[in-house]
């Protein structure tokens, strides 16, 4: 998730237009993406990545609050959960599966998935159609404002997406942030 997050960073900053011969580093020194901190993040966590290494939790929290200061931060939120997808988003032959049954794979892996890439349950995935309900507040640790919360929001999406599950009636309807007792995802009607 840290090396995703960086990388659409950095992606978001890059200007439209490069010259051949420009330094984004030095002409566009305020778009944090392109900073050599970055880069070199950026490079640290893809070797982790080919290691096999987790980041702290404390890594995790204090890249989301380094986030959190973008006006920008719930579609970098959003955008990032898409990309840990990590599949085609194209239902293919997804499509003629009975909603029901969407639905019931679209849960199973979304709450693997979520599991793979943060090596803990966040979410439990459950009811009918879709109810998804946070049982650890790490994206609330790191952002109380509850934008991070938009990567649960962008992967569910993206899978339900690809079991051809009507992903944009997923909302986020409560969240710690908020005062609720717990973040929830359900789809609207």
């Amino acid at each position: 998730m840290a090396l995703t997050l960086l990388q659409t960073l950095k992606n978001r900053d890059l200007p439209a237009e490069i010259l051949d011969d420009e330094n984004v580093s030095v002409t566009l020194p305020r778009r944090l993406g392109l900073s050599e901190a970055v880069e070199a993040q950026i490079r640290r966590y893809r070797d982790d990545v080919r290691r096999r290494r987790r980041i702290t939790d404390r890594e995790v929290v204090d890249l989301i609050r380094l986030v959190t200061r973008r006006p920008d931060s719930d579609e970098v939120f959003l955008t990032v959960g898409a990309e840990l997808h990590g599949g085609s988003t194209r239902p293919g032959w997804r499509r003629i599966l009975p909603r029901r049954l969407a639905h019931a794979l679209a849960r199973r892996r979304i709450g693997q998935r979520l599991r793979y890439l943060m090596g803990r349950q966040l979410v439990n995935a459950s009811g009918s159609p879709l109810v998804m309900e946070g049982v650890d507040d790490l994206l609330i640790q790191g952002d109380p404002g509850g934008d991070a919360c938009g990567i649960v929001t962008g992967l569910a999406r993206a899978e339900m997406a690809r079991v051809g599950a009507e992903p944009d009636r997923l909302v986020h309807t409560h969240c710690l942030s908020g005062g609720d007792d717990r973040c929830r995802w359900m789809l609207q009607e």
